[in-house]
């Protein structure tokens, strides 16, 4: 019974094939270039998101950077020990150094700590399960002191390419950290 069911199926299909309208049919690829871009243009359009996120975020990161080297050398030549410069009024300093594309007062966070050795200077991200310590200071220190200027940001990450992205934060940010370990200058003589 199979065998004969199978028969006229393929008897039908064979009579179905010879008529001019579906060989017409079958012939036409007018919408395969369609199809076909629909099919790649999904992967295609994440992976030139993915290369134009990482690309910015690469930027911002070396926007933090040239401002942290920038601002430090307030600190490495006195200038900000002689002006009399807070944790606030650093702050503003390297807000001026970045011009528009960190949100300064909300999501940059500086930290400048002393320290009396190079050998026990921390350098690692303060991140602890996805959680940023956010927990800064402002030691400048004095003429000949070993000093750490640490600028921190999180950017907001969008694109996650098959579960691989730069987030390393919660909330899908990553965390921009740029450090810079100086020796103050003699300033004071």
């Amino acid at each position: 019974m199979i065998g004969t069911m199978q028969g006229r199926i393929a008897t039908h299909a064979g009579r179905l094939f010879k008529l001019p309208a579906v060989r017409r049919l079958i012939r036409q690829q007018d919408g395969a270039v369609a199809i076909e871009f629909g099919l790649v243009a999904a992967p295609f359009l994440a992976l030139v998101f993915a290369i134009m996120e990482t690309a910015i975020v690469f930027f911002a990161g070396q926007a933090l950077e040239t401002a942290a080297m920038d601002s430090a050398r307030l600190i490495m030549t006195g200038q900000a020990q002689t002006q009399g410069f807070d944790q606030t009024k650093f702050k503003q300093a390297v807000c001026g150094k970045i011009y528009g594309l960190f949100d300064c007062n909300a999501g940059l966070y500086v930290d400048v700590k002393s320290y009396t050795s190079f050998a026990s200077v921390n350098t690692a991200k303060p991140i602890t399960n996805g959680v940023v310590n956010t927990a800064t200071g402002y030691v400048p220190g004095g003429p000949g002191d070993i000093v750490v200027v640490r600028l921190m940001y999180q950017w907001p990450v969008y694109v996650s390419l098959l579960g691989l992205n730069l987030a390393d934060v919660t909330g899908g940010k990553r965390l921009l950290v740029s450090t810079v370990a100086f020796r103050n200058e003699p300033y004071g003589s």
